[in-house]
């Protein structure tokens, strides 16, 4: 594998997922294959989980990782050719990619939407340059359009979960037990939830890809104007009234987005009204009692009482910890694969 944006990527999911229990059985029983290999993991925005993951998958298969901060460790870097340099960025970054590929194997990036052109984002002009000059093999750790690395560890998290019938309580948070009916087949519920800030369409575009190829019933519902880039919607069920979409669900999967801009590009990147005319599609008990004993999910960070309650992200079906947990394995699977591709 020499780049991993896309689903299609991993290839085959059923033995992607066997690859990752195994990994996940045993963390280090690849560890010789990266052995005198560098990873060179690149942030352009910051990080929390996608770092440590990545940078413990990486040490997982015995690799070296250098960790490059770009807005604090290194010049400013501009991106467009063209531009008469003449302002605070001192690099650009044909010039730095390719010295970056001197120093390393395997390449990942996280660069986030900028939100000046819905154009430019969807074209991942950043990451393109990655690919066609750095000369090593790229992976994605986010980028303006998709976030594999976590679609991976979701679906991951939903294998392992989907036929739990008893629940123990969190013991941090107490509760009561809970019983649910296991699906062999899976309802997936991708919900939109208020939030005060525009925030990127990344994850939910690649969790709506993964789950388009993986074998669940998936619901997309948002309010209207919201409506993902149809190359990411698939063939998904569209709902804009979330109690409808919840009913019999057995994964809720909270995020919020800002208007991806489909139908009237000039909304792009943007919060549709005031947030606060939203707060009923904010994920609370009122949701989650019409679903399967559903469980919860969020890539986090997530903002407490405006994505989801205290009460479903402190219940026994809230799994944000574990499905955070598997971002590890996820990346160890695709970093072993991108270890075995080196010539």
């Amino acid at each position: 594998m020499n780049i991993f944006q896309h689903v299609s990527d991993i290839g085959d999911l059923s033995k992607a997922l066997d690859e990752a229990f195994e990994i996940k059985a045993d963390r280090y029983k690849y560890q010789a294959l990266g052995k005198n290999k560098t990873a060179m993991l690149i942030f352009f925005n910051n990080s929390l989980r996608t770092r440590l993951s990545t940078q413990k998958a990486a040490l997982n298969l015995g690799m070296n990782v250098i960790v490059l901060d770009v807005n604090q460790g290194a010049w400013k870097l501009e991106t467009e050719r063209g531009v008469i340099m003449e302002s605070d960025k001192s690099e650009h970054l044909l010039e730095a990619i390719p010295v970056m590929g001197c120093y390393c194997d395997i390449i990942g990036v996280r660069s986030f939407a900028r939100f000046e052109s819905r154009k430019d984002d969807y074209e991942e002009k950043i990451l393109q340059q990655f690919i066609q000059y750095s000369g090593r093999p790229v992976f994605f750790m986010e980028s303006a359009t998709v976030h594999p690395l976590q679609a991976f560890a979701d679906l991951i998290t939903i294998e392992e979960y989907k036929n739990k019938n008893h629940i123990e309580p969190n013991p941090l948070f107490g509760g009561q037990p809970v019983e649910r009916t296991p699906n062999r087949r899976p309802k997936v519920v991708l919900s939109w939830a208020p939030h005060p800030k525009a925030l990127p369409q990344a994850v939910p575009n690649s969790f709506a890809e993964w789950m388009n190829a993986a074998d669940v019933d998936f619901v997309v519902t948002h309010p209207e104007g919201y409506e993902l880039d149809p190359q990411f919607v698939g063939n998904a069920r569209v709902e804009y009234d979330q109690m409808r979409a919840f009913k019999g669900a057995d994964f809720i999967y909270g995020k919020n987005w800002s208007c991806p801009g489909v139908t009237r590009p000039e909304d792009y990147g943007k919060v549709l009204g005031d947030y606060h005319d939203y707060a009923d599609w904010t994920i609370s008990d009122r949701q989650m009692a019409v679903t399967n004993h559903a469980f919860f999910m969020h890539c986090l960070p997530v903002r407490r009482n405006m994505i989801v309650t205290d009460d479903v992200i402190e219940a026994p079906t809230s799994i944000v910890i574990p499905e955070a947990a598997n971002r590890e394995i996820s990346a160890t699977v695709v970093l072993k694969r991108m270890l075995e591709g080196l010539k």
